[in-house]
C-alpha cells in the first residue's frame, strides 16, 4: 500500500473512532440526566430499581403530612390506586402543596422511602400532568383515567 493511501486510511479510521466515541459520550450523558417518571404501584413493583434518580407522581394522601418542627424536613405520602410510597423532603415546598393533590418528587429510594430532592405540586384540582395521567394509565391498565382530568378548567 502506498503512502498516500495509509494516510487516507489513518484519517478515516481516525474520524470514525472519534466520532463513535463523541455519540457515546453523547449517550451516557444523556442517560445519566433522564428523569423518569413512575406511580407508587409502579415502583412497588420493582419497575423503578434499575434507575438511581426518578420522579414520583401521585397524589398527596390526606392526614400523612408531617413537618419536623426544628427544621424543613417534611414527610408524607403519595398514592395512587394502588399503592402509597412514603417520601422525605428537606426544603421549601411549594405554596400548591397540601393534601390531596398531585405532585412530582424528583429523588431517590432509600430503606424503602423515596428521598425527595425537588418536589412539584399541580396548579390546580382539575389538571394532571400529561405524562403522570400515561404513567397511572400504564400501571392501571384495566382502569382509565378520565380525560377531562387534562383538560384546564373553564373559569
Amino acid at each position: 500500500m502506498n503512502p498516500t493511501r495509509k494516510r487516507r486510511l489513518a484519517i478515516v479510521v481516525s474520524v470514525v473512532v472519534a466520532a463513535v466515541v463523541a455519540v457515546g459520550l453523547i449517550v451516557f450523558a444523556l442517560q445519566r440526566n433522564m428523569n423518569y417518571l413512575f406511580t407508587p404501584s409502579q415502583v412497588q413493583e420493582g419497575q423503578a430499581t434499575q434507575y438511581p434518580t426518578f420522579r414520583l407522581g401521585g397524589m398527596v394522601k390526606a392526614g400523612s403530612i408531617q413537618r419536623a418542627a426544628d427544621s424543613l424536613k417534611v414527610s408524607f405520602i403519595v398514592v395512587d390506586d394502588a399503592g402509597a410510597m412514603p417520601v422525605e423532603y428537606t426544603g421549601i415546598l411549594p405554596d400548591l402543596f397540601r393534601d390531596n393533590q398531585s405532585v412530582i418528587a424528583t429523588g431517590r429510594m432509600d430503606s424503602g422511602r423515596f428521598i425527595a430532592s425537588e418536589v412539584l405540586a399541580k396548579h390546580d384540582e382539575n389538571y394532571m400532568p400529561k405524562e403522570l395521567k400515561d404513567a397511572m394509565a400504564k400501571a392501571h391498565e384495566n382502569r382509565k383515567i378520565d380525560d377531562k382530568a387534562m383538560k384546564d378548567p373553564q373559569p
